[in-house]
C-alpha cells in the first residue's frame, strides 16, 4: 500500500476518533524534542562525544 494512502487513512481515523489530550501532548513533546535536536545540530554542531570514530569495521570470524 502506498505510504500516502496509509497516512491518509490514519488521518481520517484520527479525524473520526480524535486522540486524547494526553496523547496529543506526548506527540507534541516528541515533535518539539526532535525539532530542538535538529536545530542544535544545525546551528551549534554535533558534540564530539556523540560522533562515531572513523574506525574500520570489525570483522568477526567464526
Amino acid at each position: 500500500m502506498d505510504p500516502m494512502i496509509r497516512w491518509g487513512i490514519r488521518l481520517a481515523q484520527w479525524f473520526r476518533h480524535p486522540p486524547s489530550r494526553q496523547h496529543v501532548r506526548i506527540l507534541v513533546a516528541v515533535l518539539v524534542f526532535c525539532v530542538a535536536l535538529v536545530l542544535v545540530e544545525r546551528f551549534i554542531g554535533w558534540p564530539d562525544w556523540a560522533t562515531l570514530g572513523n574506525h574500520p569495521p570489525r570483522i568477526v570470524r567464526p
